[in-house]
């Protein structure tokens, strides 16, 4: 079974990885740890740039660099 990499309060990038996304990685933190989807953990994060949440799977989040 599969357990979440990172933890809330964490600092972290986030890439949309969308066919045709001209959008970069953006900074974000994690929110709140979410269930599994499949076999995917899921998070809620909140990105520096915008006012809204959203919710992610776990292979769109990588360490900041």
């Amino acid at each position: 079974m599969s357990t979440h990499k990172y933890r809330i309060g964490q600092s972290l990038k986030f890439s949309a990885r969308r066919m045709g996304s001209t959008e970069g990685a953006q900074y974000c933190k994690v929110v709140r740890l979410l269930p599994l989807e499949g076999s995917e953990p899921q998070y809620r994060i909140k990105c520096t740039n915008e006012n809204v949440e959203r919710v992610v799977k776990e292979y769109a989040l990588s360490h900041q660099e």
